[in-house]
């Protein structure tokens, strides 16, 4: 069986690209993994989300475990056979949506209890429980359990945050085990703080992972901050692992965290902006609600392949979105998934090529010169 394993194959300054090998399938590196948040990419066919050029996708183990439960996937051959994609599928660990959607949240050293956003009812996510569920799910790539820090957070706050996390890093791995062919990330935490983050960071190296992310960031605190913790973060990891940026995000957060050596991202934004009406292209933002768009006969973008823009009218999409029809969040979604596939895909290519910088340059020069409607 093929083992998990990352190969290097090009730097440009420092943005890579690579390739991890799966028992299920290689991924090309820099990624972006469509969110399937509940087994599905929304609005979309797992057949339609691997056209698009996606090499993985994510999935979620706080909403699994609430519905339909991990057991029961389990009990039906696992969550690739259930949602129907036969590749690699990462979840992560629960702890930012225990954060972030649940009521009646109380930490202790033990994990975390906590009230369903679906009927209140008690649940408990410990490192043991995470790497159980995840376990039952049959998850390609497993994330440690860990808290997500909010921001802001006073120095103190979250080092003690930063610190538990690497408990739980720990615990994880202990409850991980050996699974061949399987592999657990471990999350860098420590906020904004450099010294926190290289403390993470050398906990997580004692501990040993097959991969390692950047957690802690896209919460709130602006893409400059983020990117200022970039600029170091990612450099106090493995180079010879793969290096994950958790949540995020829009496409020029993308181009700048592989400029700053970044190899994994995911994020909700292409597929919930395509059933709100936001389409990304070349040369910025569209928003499909717009008046201007209903006697349009152009596509979304003419430089684009995929099926909205190859079939499909401005005119057209605005109209099924004003009138509330299903095709509208499928072509839409579609075509954004198509749009962050293609600039992944773009960046491997000029990182190989040795000209990244020129890509970036090109990137925002088409962006400055488009017309971004505001939504």
């Amino acid at each position: 069986m093929t083992q998990f394993s990352f190969d290097l194959h090009n730097t440009d300054g420092k943005a890579r690209t690579g390739i991890i090998h799966t028992p299920r399938g290689d991924i090309r590196t820099p990624a972006f993994m469509p969110v399937g948040t509940a087994a599905t990419v929304k609005a979309m066919l797992p057949e339609n989300v691997r056209a698009t050029g996606a090499d993985i996708l994510l999935g979620n183990t706080y909403h699994l475990m609430l519905r339909p439960t991990a057991e029961r996937i389990a009990n039906l051959g696992g969550l690739h056979k259930f949602m129907n994609w036969e590749r690699p599928i990462l979840t992560d660990s629960g702890g930012f949506q225990v954060m972030s959607l649940s009521d009646l949240r109380k930490m202790s050293e033990q994990g975390v209890t906590f009230k369903s956003h679906i009927d209140g009812s008690l649940h408990e996510i410990t490192p043991e429980r995470s790497m159980e569920i995840q376990r039952l799910l049959g998850s390609d790539i497993v994330m440690c359990f860990d808290e997500c820090t909010p921001h802001p957070a006073p120095e103190d706050v979250a080092q003690k945050s930063m610190r538990m996390s690497m408990r739980w890093a720990q615990r994880s791995r202990d409850a991980f085990g050996d699974r061949p062919g399987h592999a657990l990330f471990g999350i860098q935490q420590g906020s904004v703080f450099k010294d926190q983050r290289e403390e993470s960071a050398e906990a997580l190296k004692t501990i040993g992972f097959e991969g390692y992310a950047v957690g802690g960031l896209a919460v709130g605190e602006g893409q400059e901050t983020m990117f200022q913790v970039l600029d170091y973060a990612p450099d106090m990891l493995p180079a010879d692992k793969p290096r994950y940026l958790m949540g995020v995000g829009k496409p020029d957060d993308l181009v700048g965290g592989v400029k700053r050596g970044i190899d994994m991202f995911d994020c909700v934004l292409p597929s919930r902006s395509g059933r709100t009406g936001q389409i990304f292209t070349r040369h910025g933002v569209l928003n499909i609600k717009n008046a201007r768009h209903k006697d349009d006969p152009r596509p979304l973008d003419e430089a684009c392949t995929c099926p909205a823009c190859r079939s499909y009218s401005r005119a057209y999409l605005h109209h099924v979105f004003k009138a509330h029809e299903i095709i509208a969040s499928m072509l839409m979604t579609w075509h954004n998934l198509h749009y962050y596939q293609e600039l992944m895909a773009g960046m491997r290519d000029a990182i190989a090529a040795g000209t990244f910088d020129n890509f970036e340059s090109q990137f925002h020069a088409q962006r400055a010169q488009g017309d971004i409607e505001p939504l």
